[in-house]
């Protein structure tokens, strides 16, 4: 049976399912995961709480930057618009990224290996499901190679 581009599988659900399971491992990870031995709490406990803020922020700002055209799907909505202002004029995917930086956040504020190179793994991940969704996103939008030129970075503003 032919999926349909609207169904979850069609839209790209199993991005979505891995994504889940990867930010609930790097939590859990961070709960029962033992603190590593010999990390400087002054160090980590502020930076660990500096990246979570950040994250926070810039995955708020693409939230509400997209508004009604948001999804958790790689695939874009069928009434969705193109979004290339406000954060989205700064960096392509700022959900991603924030997401990136909150899971890298928590990994330091709890200490915890496990939880730190699972969160690592979310880079790499992001980064393929990015990739994914702009191929989507060149064949819905003729303007988004364009965009995609004028805004070099994928998922943090002053990085990457």
């Amino acid at each position: 049976m032919p999926v349909s581009s609207e169904s979850a599988s069609g839209r790209g659900g199993g991005w979505v399912a891995a994504q889940a399971l990867l930010l609930a491992a790097v939590v859990v990870a961070g709960l029962a995961a033992p603190a590593w031995e010999g990390v400087a709490p002054w160090l980590a406990l502020p930076l660990g709480a500096l990246l979570l803020a950040l994250g926070a922020l810039l995955g708020v700002a693409g939230v509400r930057g997209l508004g009604r055209s948001l999804t958790p799907y790689p695939r874009p909505r069928g009434d969705a618009e193109l979004v290339s202002h406000g954060v989205y004029g700064r960096v392509r995917h700022p959900i991603y990224g924030g997401l990136v930086l909150a899971a890298l956040g928590w990994a330091l504020l709890t200490a915890s290996v496990a939880a730190l190179v699972l969160a690592l793994a979310t880079l790499p991940f992001f980064l393929l499901k990015a990739a994914r969704e702009e191929r989507y996103l060149l064949e819905r939008f003729p303007a988004y190679e364009e965009y995609r030129q004028r805004v070099p970075r994928r998922l943090l503003p002053w990085l990457l």
